[in-house]
This record gives structure tokens, C-alpha cells and sequence, in this order.
């Protein structure tokens, strides 16, 4: 229904307006609790066999919402419903921020691909730790997608991370650092393996002093060379961070079906969905073969089908995450994931 349906209308919207009235529906339709129950029986897929045990942590399923869907933490409960195992809020700020100009969304239907230049739009930690404080469903893992103020220096960066890590620690299941996305200046300069060690090691020096320490993991960009990867690696293990996320959107615009005129005229921003599935899956493969398959690796990008999913699993994903492939293909996506992995049955 919702290729066929809901999705034609929703495209004749703005990107950024659709998907606030998408999540708003949701949310209203969803608090009738006799609709609410219907779409958890309709969606979610139960199995033991789907459970995965990883940093302390049971995931009711591989399958995760990317950060980027609800930067506010206003709609976690309500997409529970749909099935993920794993809801992952933010990119969160310290202070909250408007982000870049409007228009910042962009849709490439022709590649099944989405242009964002958001710049960490949110309303900042305090807003995010009062709606984190409310009930959550039952089994939920959230995890907390941390980031920088635009106005903050990288010189300072470190602080920035180190209020939101304090302030959601118990309000969180685990923290993911962003240092990867291209939509706030000089941010990728942080994964450069000076300041992205100090920055680490600084959260996980904190993270131990804790009764119960969280899982920290690090979210990196598919722009990044093979020599940049190792560092990584290195980073990862001189830190023992818990893992990291493979891959965040792309700056490239290399082998695009839309044309270069529509390209030109969008300007600058993070490339998501299919474009960006063969890098980040060799990332994924990349990071899991020269780490020996140590590295616990939650993958990411131009998952839009069951056959994505497992081929980002069986590269050397733990987990997997949607968030594009979600827009073009509908809720029902996480079940057929699911119901593949099932049949399959695929073990990470």
C-alpha cells in the first residue's frame, strides 16, 4: 500500500515536509491503541533466532533505525511499532541549533537516493533528555548519536561531546560519536587519528568511571581511504571502544542516474541510499577482514531490500540500519528484512 499509495502522494510534497507529516500521522494514528496493536502485530516479527547479544545488550533483532530519522526523540515509541529491534535518537548538540537554510532535503529518485545538508538541526540535549525521561516500550534499545555546535570549534569539540555523554548516559542503551557527517564545517576533520583519539579516549576515561559502563561506538564516513581505516582500527582497539558504524552518507556524486544539471543545482550535502551501498559494504568488509572479524561493525547504508541486509551481514555487519531505503520502500521493509533473515537463517 504504501509504494502504490502513500508514497506517490508523499513525493508531491518537499522531502523535509513529508517526512514530519509521515512521522506526525504515525504518531496520531498509532496513539488509538487498538490501531497501535494491529500495526505491532502486523509488523514486528518475533523470534528467538532474530536476538543478537552484543556489548552486554539484547537486540529483539538485527534491523535499527538510523540516527537522522528522529533527531528529537519525539517519535521513538511510535516507530517502535513498526518492528525495529533498535531506535538510534540524534545527532544531539549541547545547545540546540536551526541547522542550514531551507531548502536541505533532496530526493534522486531516479538512484533511490536522498541529498541532505540538515546541519545537526535539533533542539538540543536538555529538550532531548525530557522526552527520553518518559516511558519507552518495552525491550527497546535506544542509543544516543552524539555531535558538536556548529559555533564550537574542534579545538573545543571535545567538551561538546562530553555534556551530551553526560547528560543522556542514563537515559541511553548506547552512544554512538559522530564525527563523520558533511553537513557541519570542518566535523570530518575530527576523525583524523590525533583529535579523534583524544576525543575517545576522553569519552571512554569518563564511560569507566561510571558503576555500569555504556557501549561507545564510532560513526565514520565511507569517504575515508584504506590507510584511514587501519587507523580506525588502531583508534578503536588503543580505545577499546565497543564498535563501529559503517558508514555515514557520502560527499562523493560519482555513477548517478540523475543528471548532472539536477546535481549542480542541489549543491552540497550528505549522498544517502543506494549510491553509497557498494562503498559502505566495502568498508564493512574491509574493516571485518583486517581486524580479523574483532571489530563489532553495525552497518549502514543503501539497505533497501532483504538481499542489502544480508549482504551487509554476511560482509561482517553484527547489525544493520535503514533510514533512505525506508522512504522509498516503506515500513514494510524492516519485516521483509526480518522474515529474510528468518528464512536464510542468517547468523551474525
Amino acid at each position: 500500500m504504501y509504494k502504490a499509495l502513500i508514497k506517490p502522494i508523499l513525493f508531491l510534497l518537499a522531502p523535509e515536509k513529508a517526512h514530519y507529516l509521515t512521522i506526525f500521522l504515525l504518531k496520531f494514528t498509532l496513539a488509538i491503541p487498538i490501531v497501535g496493536g494491529l500495526f505491532r502485530a502486523w509488523y514486528k516479527v518475533e523470534d528467538p533466532r532474530l536476538e543478537r547479544k552484543l556489548f552486554g545488550l539484547t537486540f529483539p533483532n538485527p534491523v535499527g533505525l538510523a540516527a537522522g530519522f528522529d533527531k528529537e526523540g519525539k517519535y521513538y515509541r511510535a516507530m517502535s511499532s513498526l518492528g525495529f529491534g533498535f531506535i538510534e535518537v540524534g545527532t544531539v548538540t549541547p545547545k540546540g541549533q536551526d541547522g542550514n537554510p531551507q531548502p536541505r532535503l533532496f530526493r534522486l529518485p531516479q538512484d533511490n537516493a536522498l541529498i541532505n545538508r540538515m546541519g545537526f538541526n535539533n533542539e538540543g540535549m536538555d529538550a532531548l533528555t525530557q522526552r527520553l525521561k518518559q516511558s519507552r516500550p518495552k525491550n527497546l534499545i535506544i542509543g544516543g548519536n552524539i555531535g558538536k555546535n556548529k559555533v564550537t570549534p574542534n579545538e573545543q569539540a571535545t567538551d561538546d561531546y562530553v555534556k551530551c555523554f553526560e547528560q543522556l548516559f542514563p537515559l541511553v542503551d548506547y552512544f554512538v560519536v559522530n564525527v563523520s557527517s558533511p553537513n557541519t564545517p570542518n566535523l570530518r576533520a575530527l576523525q583524523d587519528k590525533e583529535p579523534l583519539t583524544q576525543l575517545l579516549s576522553t569519552l571512554q576515561s569518563l564511560n569507566q568511571q561510571k558503576s555500569q559502563p555504556k557501549p561507545i561506538l564510532l560513526k565514520i564516513a565511507p569517504d575515508l581511504t584504506n590507510s584511514q581505516l587501519d587507523d580506525i582500527i588502531d583508534i578503536v582497539r588503543d580505545t577499546k571502544i565497543d564498535g563501529v558504524i559503517a558508514t555515514n552518507t557520502t560527499i562523493s556524486r560519482a555513477d548517478l542516474n540523475t543528471s548532472e544539471a539536477q546535481i549542480q543545482s542541489i549543491g552540497n550535502g550528505g549522498l544517502s541510499g543506494q549510491p553509497v551501498k557498494q562503498r559502505s559494504t566495502e568498508v564493512i568488509r574491509y574493516l571485518n577482514t583486517k581486524s580479523k572479524g574483532e571489530l563489532t561493525i553495525i552497518g549502514v547504508g543503501g539497505i533497501s531490500s532483504p538481499e542489502d541486509a544480508i549482504e551487509k551481514i554476511e560482509a561482517g555487519a553484527a547489525l544493520i540500519q535503514v533510514y533512505t531505503g525506508l522512504v522509498y520502500e516503506g515500513p514494510s521493509l524492516i519485516k521483509r528484512i526480518n522474515k529474510a533473515l528468518l528464512l536464510q537463517n542468517t547468523q551474525v
